[in-house]
C-alpha cells in the first residue's frame, strides 16, 4: 500500500463525512483537514489531500455567512457579564436542590430521636413537609429525564444553526437533551411545592422560578418551548405528589368537597395542648371574725 493510499484511508476513518467531490467547507472537521493539507500535503505529495484543500470561496456563500452570523450571536463562555447569570442558573440545578433536601431530611432523622416528645413532634412535622418537597421535585425531574432521552431535541446552535427541529431520538447525549428544560422543571416544581406548604412564600418562589427560566434562555441553553414544557411538567408533577400525600393525610388533607387543604402546622401551642382549665369558682363560706383572727375571738371573751 502506497503512502498516499494510507493517508487517504486514515483521513476517511477520522472524517467519514467527507466523500470524493464534496466541499470541505460543509463537512465536520474541515479546519483540521485544511491544516493537515497545508502542513503535510506538500511534504507527502498526496494528491488526495491537495485536491480537497479548504476552499476559501465557500466562506462567501450566503448560507455559510448566515450560519456564521447566527453562531456569532452566541455569547462567549468566558464573558464576564454572564457570570451572574451562570451563578443564578445553578440555583435551579436538580442535583443541588435534591441533595440539599436530602441532607436536611438526614439531619431530621438523626436529631429527632434525641429530643423530647414535644420537640420531636414539631421536628417530625417539619420532616414530613421536607419529604413532600423532596418527592415533589424528584418525580417531575425523573419524568423530564425520560422525556429528554426519548425526544432527543438538539440544543440551540447544535449543528451550526438555531434549528428547533433538530432531533436525534434516544441519543442520550447532553447536546440532544434540550426538551424539556431540567432547570425549569426543578424551579417550578420547587416553587409550587414551597407555595403549597408555606403560602406566604408564593410570591418569592414565583420570582425565583421565572428568573431561572429566563437565565436558561439568556445562556442559549434551551429553546423557549423547552422552558415552557419544563414549567408545565414541574407543576403537574408536584401536583401529583401533593395529591398522593393528601390521600394519606401526610401534611395535606382532602375535604368532603374534594378540595385540598393543608394540615394544621405543628406549632408549640397545638403540641403542648390548651392551657389548663381554671377550676370553677367556689363560693366561699362566710368567715367570722373568730375564724380569721382567732386572737380577736379571745379578746371578746
Amino acid at each position: 500500500m502506497s503512502t498516499q493510499a494510507a493517508v487517504g484511508e486514515t483521513l476517511e476513518l477520522f472524517f467519514p463525512a467527507l466523500r470524493p467531490g464534496e466541499d470541505v467547507g460543509d463537512a465536520a472537521g474541515a479546519p483540521a483537514l485544511a491544516f493537515a493539507a497545508r502542513r503535510g500535503g506538500a511534504k507527502i505529495g498526496a494528491p488526495w489531500i491537495a485536491a480537497r484543500r479548504y476552499p476559501r470561496r465557500s466562506d462567501r456563500r450566503p448560507d455559510v455567512c448566515a450560519r456564521r452570523h447566527r453562531i456569532g450571536l452566541m455569547p462567549p463562555r468566558g464573558t464576564l457579564s454572564l457570570w451572574p447569570v451562570r451563578i443564578l442558573t445553578d440555583f435551579g440545578k436538580s442535583a443541588y436542590v435534591l441533595w440539599l433536601l436530602a441532607g436536611m431530611l438526614f439531619a431530621v432523622a438523626i436529631i429527632s430521636p434525641r429530643l423530647r416528645a414535644t420537640s420531636r413532634s414539631l421536628l417530625l412535622g417539619f420532616g414530613t413537609r421536607l419529604q413532600f418537597l423532596f418527592f415533589a421535585v424528584l418525580v417531575p425531574v425523573l419524568t423530564g429525564e425520560a422525556i429528554k432521552w426519548v425526544v432527543g431535541r438538539g440544543r440551540p446552535f447544535v449543528g451550526g444553526e438555531a434549528n428547533a427541529f433538530n432531533f436525534a431520538h434516544f441519543a442520550g447525549t447532553e447536546a440532544y437533551a434540550s426538551f424539556p428544560s431540567g432547570h425549569a422543571i426543578t424551579s417550578f416544581a420547587l416553587a409550587f411545592a414551597v407555595s403549597a406548604v408555606w403560602p406566604r412564600a408564593r410570591a418569592a418562589m414565583i420570582v425565583y422560578a421565572v428568573l431561572i427560566a429566563i437565565s436558561r434562555l439568556v445562556l442559549l441553553a434551551h429553546h423557549p418551548s423547552d422552558v415552557v414544557a419544563g414549567a408545565l411538567i414541574g407543576v403537574v408533577g408536584a401536583m401529583f405528589v401533593r395529591y398522593w400525600f393528601a390521600a394519606r393525610r401526610l401534611g395535606f388533607a382532602i375535604r368532603r368537597d374534594g378540595a385540598l387543604c393543608r394540615s394544621l402546622d405543628p406549632r408549640w401551642g397545638h403540641l403542648k395542648g390548651l392551657p389548663a382549665r381554671r377550676q370553677p369558682h367556689k363560693k366561699r363560706t362566710p368567715q367570722t371574725l373568730d375564724m380569721v383572727l382567732p386572737a380577736a375571738g379571745q379578746l371578746k371573751r
